[in-house]
């Protein structure tokens, strides 16, 4: 099994509708964020961390699971790359491949040394950029052929039938 361990604020200022967003609402950029790997999620399959600081904010760390991507607020007095430095040497098995996204030098370097590959903010957003293409191919060929049947059909039964669904003699 893959984990994708993001860091998220590093993505928010890296990518661009994200950091135009952080400009106007932080709260919508983050939500943004979610959404977009939540997509990435359903078309991989890999299990999906992102990490978000709250060093300067009082309380303890906060999880939640928004779609099928979990969501983590570090605890007070925690950074995010404490808290994914933590994530990436625990998950890390013979079973589980840990990647982190992260475009902080530091960061990779540490998360290398504990047998974790990197993805860079730009590598991560042109990854979804092409799930988003790919995903859009497969709509469009879907659409083009709305009608198909399990067992192979002419032209001419196929609209035969049609009349016959739709009440037409």
């Amino acid at each position: 099994m893959n984990v994708l361990i993001v860091d998220g604020y590093n993505m928010i200022g890296a990518w661009p509708e994200l950091k135009n967003l952080k400009e106007k609402d932080l709260g919508q950029a983050r939500d943004l964020l979610i959404e977009m790997m939540a997509e990435y999620q359903s078309y991989t399959g890999d299990r999906i961390m992102i990490v978000f600081d709250a060093y300067h904010v009082r309380g303890v760390e906060k999880k939640q699971k928004n779609y099928k991507v979990e969501v983590i607020f570090t605890k007070e007095n925690e950074t995010a790359d404490e808290r994914i430095e933590k994530l990436a040497g625990e998950l890390n098995d013979v079973r589980t491949q840990v990647y982190v996204a992260t475009s902080d030098y530091a960061e990779q370097r540490t998360i290398f040394g504990q047998g974790a590959f990197r993805k860079s903010a730009r590598e991560l957003y042109i990854e979804l950029k092409n799930i988003e293409n790919q995903i859009e191919k497969d709509v469009e060929s879907q659409n083009q052929y709305p009608y198909q049947s399990k067992i192979p059909i002419n032209k001419e039964v196929r609209e035969l039938f049609e009349k016959w669904r739709r009440g037409d003699k």
